[in-house]
């Protein structure tokens, strides 16, 4: 008996190991009940750490053994902005910006080269002096560092084992009543929203030029946004623990959701801006919490009321300070 009972153990911890080897290789945003110990404020940032899900949000120059000076001038990454750039309001279907995603991270990958462990064919940042015709390689300014704004046409997305029970018309047939076209990608979380008055950030970026922790990523995005709200005078703005996102109120304001391949990153995160941005989350349940409500900046605010455009300001503000980057604002 007691032979059976240590084989039958050794099994479960067998399964365990492989469960948790499996994760690390997907290497996807999937919540776990595991809140951390928050790391101290930074002298020259106003920080919103909070209990978190699994991992925590360390300052850029913080990462590593030792804390380290960050010179932005020499972290240049390309900013697609569809946002900013554009007098008509421009919506972007979510299959051409899914495209340019792909696009720009097997551009990345490139970049890296076939041998994961041996140093990429390029650096990660946009050369200084790539604004200078001085015969630089124009190869070294592909598959550089990115981040793609824009907002979409109305869509919802579904993450690759996202359960579409929670579109509220969707049945087991396939079939959806819903107006709105329903799309499954290759990122995590459950189903979300994406439309016009919500502004979407796509950052396709090498962690080995931040930090290669997929869980300090997420948590640098949920940071980026904490810090932008701020900046917009909305107050309140925090973490929940063991979920994703950002949150006020009680409702929440922003969604994150991400897919890695060998260190790369793609998907990001949304903010609700304006009235317009909450107006088809009734057809879901968002990112598949039953019974919590979403908000937007204009109805968090009363003294003002923000354009996508203004508000895409503090937000390109705040992913400079949270990376330690400098945006380069690029054509496509």
């Amino acid at each position: 008996m007691r032979s059976s009972n240590n084989a039958s153990l050794m099994l479960q911890v067998f399964a365990l190991c492989l469960l948790l080897s499996l994760s690390e290789q997907h290497l996807y945003a999937v919540a776990f009940a595991s809140p951390t110990k928050c790391v101290s404020r930074c002298r020259y940032q106003s920080l919103h750490l909070a209990p978190q899900q699994l991992g925590e949000f360390k300052p850029i120059n913080l990462v590593g053994d030792e804390e380290k000076q960050i010179d932005r001038s020499n972290r240049r990454v390309w900013l697609y902005d569809f946002v900013s750039n554009t007098q008509n309001d421009d919506k972007i279907p979510y299959e051409e910006a899914w495209d340019l995603q792909k696009r720009l991270m097997e551009q990345q990958l490139s970049r890296i080269g076939k041998r994961p462990k041996g140093p990429p064919l390029y650096n990660q940042f946009i050369p200084v002096n790539a604004d200078k015709d001085d015969g630089i390689d124009s190869n070294s300014l592909v598959g550089c560092d990115s981040i793609i704004m824009l907002q979409h046409e109305p869509v919802y997305t579904l993450g690759t084992a996202s359960d579409t029970s929670f579109i509220r018309d969707y049945d087991d047939s396939g079939n959806s009543e819903s107006r709105i076209p329903i799309v499954r990608i290759e990122r995590g979380g459950e189903v979300t929203y994406h439309g016009p008055g919500q502004l979407t950030v796509y950052p396709i970026l090498d962690l080995r030029g931040y930090n290669q922790d997929i869980h300090w990523y997420m948590r640098a995005l949920e940071e980026a946004t904490l810090l932008a709200l701020e900046k917009a005078g909305v107050s309140g703005a925090t973490r929940e623990e063991d979920v994703t996102g950002v949150w006020v109120s009680d409702k929440k304001i922003a969604a994150c959701g991400v897919k890695l391949k060998r260190w790369i990153t793609m998907h990001g995160l949304a903010i609700n801006v304006d009235l317009r941005s909450l107006e088809n989350f009734d057809g879901i349940v968002p990112c598949g919490l039953e019974g919590r409500e979403v908000t937007c900046v204009n109805d968090a605010i009363d003294e003002k009321q923000y354009t996508l455009q203004e508000f895409t300001i503090h937000m390109k503000a705040a992913l400079e300070e949270i990376f330690g980057i400098t945006l380069v604002s690029t054509t496509t």
